[in-house]
């Protein structure tokens, strides 16, 4: 990792929807979705329960937090090609490029167990070797990477619909031994008896899979590259954010009609999971372009701006940091008064702790780069 120290003239280059939109997505991860749900502790009520469920994975069922994974990695493809198309045309050969993604990739890799995989205990008995959402990103940049490069479009979007359909065809025709092939069940499906055979105790141990599940990995990034050779078309900007919805709702339509025969289920990275996901996340970058770039309205997505800039460097940290600790300092001798709000206000004043941390970041022009 390293730091940049960005002038505004740099900054005022990018597109400013995607930083707020990995903001946004961001915001659930460090901590925004534990201040709903302690919301909902405090002031209990079916709008307010039924919008903390959202909050956490549940097998079978598509909650809102089954969106900032695939949207996470899908970020990440979008800005690939611009990315990739600034170091060719500043004279970077394809053997540089490829040496930057290798340094990436390991980064990622190592970051990940970090954040997840227990590396900094020293403990080979608690070390997870593929376990967290930067070794997703690790392997879908690094094909995504290859295929950007080697290959035209026709091909990228061929081989993404090749890995979509060879996923469903290897888990709906290979069986799990002692059970017949398509098992779908949380604890009996030809993913995870894939992991537990290959990664044995160094996998998180949780319903989680990651060996199989590179196939479709990199599917939710080529679906964020293909977005990102959309803003760099050279049709206009209203033609750009239609573009985007209409291929959202495609995927959404596809994957729902799809997850009739093949569920859409998060832990299993299914294709129609990547597909549904994805259309919500086409949507969601067509609504942010629209509204930011487009028409200009950029205010209200100065937060979300904030923790863009800095989203790995923010996620490594808040899976090392108690930062509800930190957060404590402040409003820990509130408790006595708060009652059932005392969750409430500790997880916001964690929030904000961040928040600010990053502000200052922003403001320092600080920005750490993998």
């Amino acid at each position: 990792m390293s730091a940049t120290h960005n002038t505004p003239a740099n900054i005022n280059k990018r597109l400013i929807c995607v930083d707020a939109l990995r903001g946004f997505d961001m915001l659930w991860i460090i901590g925004g979705g534990d201040v709903i749900i302690a919301l909902a502790k405090a002031h209990p009520n079916n709008f307010l329960n039924g919008l903390a469920e959202h909050f956490a994975h549940q097998w079978g069922r598509f909650h809102f937090y089954d969106i900032i994974m695939p949207l996470f990695m899908f970020i990440v493809g979008v800005v690939m090609p611009v990315a990739f198309k600034t170091r060719l045309d500043r004279g970077d050969s394809k053997k540089q490029i490829y040496a930057h993604v290798l340094r990436r990739v390991i980064r990622l890799y190592i970051l990940g167990l970090i954040a997840s995989g227990h590396l900094l205990t020293f403990d080979i008995n608690k070390i997870h070797l593929w376990t967290d959402t930067l070794h997703a990103i690790a392997v879908g940049y690094l094909v995504s990477s290859v295929l950007l490069l080697e290959l035209n479009l026709k091909w990228q979007i061929g081989i993404t619909a090749f890995l979509l359909s060879l996923y469903w065809v290897v888990i709906a025709f290979i069986p799990v031994p002692g059970y017949p092939a398509g098992m779908f069940e949380p604890t009996i499906n030809l993913p995870l008896y894939v992991d537990n055979r290959v990664l044995g105790h160094f996998q998180e141990g949780e319903g989680w899979t990651y060996i199989l599940t590179n196939m479709t990995f990199v599917c939710s990034v080529m679906l964020g590259v293909f977005a990102g050779k959309i803003l760099m078309s050279a049709q206009g900007e209203k033609k750009k954010a239609a573009q985007l919805a209409l291929i959202g709702v495609g995927c959404l339509a596809a994957g729902k009609i799809w997850g009739i025969w093949f569920p859409i289920i998060h832990h299993l990275w299914t294709s129609t999971l990547v597909l549904y996901a994805g259309g919500w996340s086409f949507l969601l970058l067509a609504l942010f372009y629209l509204v930011i770039d487009v028409w200009g309205y950029k205010k209200w997505a100065f937060p979300f701006v904030v923790i863009g800039m800095n989203a790995i460097a923010v996620y490594v940290a808040t899976h090392l940091f108690h930062f509800t600790l930190i957060g404590s300092v402040f409003v820990g001798g509130l408790a006595q008064w708060l009652g059932p709000w005392n969750e409430f206000v500790q997880e916001l004043a964690a929030l904000i702790v961040i928040w600010l941390i990053l502000y200052w970041m922003y403001r320092k022009k600080t920005f750490v780069k993998v």
